[in-house]
């Protein structure tokens, strides 16, 4: 007994999340999300033109049934105002309603999940951005370090200078043999 009497004061210690549940759950084969989906396809489908067609069609037939059969087969009397289609259209009514309030709170949270998804790419993408940024500007100065064309040949022509003022100095070079010729 006092074995379970602890078992129960950490169950209620625990935050409830954690805590182990009274009655056992069933569990659930399959997909877990199958009344929001229903109640998804009936707000769809409450939300299109042939459903309107439809009730309309509906509300037509089950007046002219009561108002055109013969007394003994009727079951609404239009005497008292179709009573019994005033409360079939309104008990359609309350359930509607809730379902499509529920149908609308999955879209939020649908959308409240792929807003998350948009803002988090889009802070990828801007990171992205300033890194690439960041790389073309130290190539570009990288670029400013590196020898031009220009430069290069300017460089070729001040060497090819100074070798040409050695060789009219009488300077000389040595060729393969170690003799020293003139130019």
């Amino acid at each position: 007994m006092a074995r379970t009497d602890e078992n129960r004061q950490e169950r209620l210690d625990s935050p409830k999340g954690m805590r182990t549940r009274v009655l056992p759950t069933r569990r659930r084969s399959g997909r877990g999300d199958t009344f929001g989906r229903a109640t998804e396809g009936i707000a769809r489908a409450m939300g299109t033109p042939w459903f309107l067609v439809g009730l309309t069609l509906f509300c037509l037939v089950w007046m002219g049934y009561n108002t055109l059969a013969p007394k003994s087969w009727q079951f609404d009397s239009a005497a008292i105002g179709f009573t019994a289609l005033t409360l079939v259209l309104s008990l359609q009514a309350s359930y509607a309603a809730p379902l499509i309030l529920l149908a609308q709170n999955r879209q939020d949270d649908r959308d409240r999940v792929q807003f998350e998804q948009d803002r988090q790419r889009a802070e990828r993408n801007l990171a992205d951005t300033e890194y690439l940024a960041r790389e073309v500007v130290a190539l570009r100065l990288a670029m400013r370090d590196m020898a031009s064309k220009d430069f290069i040949r300017a460089e070729i022509r001040s060497l090819l200078e100074e070798l040409d003022r050695r060789d009219a100095d009488g300077a000389g070079f040595a060729d393969e043999s170690g003799s020293t010729a003139r130019g």
